[in-house]
């Protein structure tokens, strides 16, 4: 059977109970310690905030699609031709004193195009899941000043 379209699913262990690393997803003051420049508002299903990217000068509208408290997280971005859904989910592991995240994007074609996406967009989670772990476990931001290649 031939794979008709591509999804992207990436794990991590953060050594922190989930209701900090929900809490890390939703708030976008924390998020802005190790994934955004700026987000305009909190995670809440229905509601469209923009985040903004320190390596780019546009926002990007971001809908979130459903929230369950220290479980998951779903929203939706990119334009109306090429929108993709994006879920974190969050399970206690350790007896509740750490959380294993796993984000999963979906769906592009398996063309051409499809595999950049799985490519960069593959990157891109492992790098915030990173980035994640080091700002909650060690207070370090690991994006700062990263991507400034970009901006040339």
């Amino acid at each position: 059977m031939k794979n008709e379209t591509l999804e992207i699913r990436c794990k991590l262990q953060i050594a922190k109970p989930v209701a900090e690393v929900f809490d890390a997803i939703v708030d976008p003051v924390k998020m802005a310690g190790y994934f955004l420049e700026k987000g305009s508002g909190p995670l809440e299903s229905g509601k469209t905030v923009y985040w903004k990217f320190p390596e780019f000068n546009d926002e990007f509208p971001v809908k979130t699609e459903k929230v369950e408290p220290d479980q998951l997280v779903s929203l939706s971005w990119g334009s109306d031709a090429q929108k993709t859904t994006v879920d974190f989910l969050l399970e206690p592991v350790d007896n509740g004193s750490q959380t294993l995240i796993t984000v999963t994007e979906k769906s592009r074609p398996n063309n051409e195009a499809g595999i950049k996406w799985l490519k960069d967009n593959t990157e891109g989670w492992a790098n915030f899941l990173a980035c994640m772990k080091a700002s909650l476990e060690y207070g370090i931001n690991l994006r700062k000043g990263a991507f400034d290649f970009l901006k040339k």
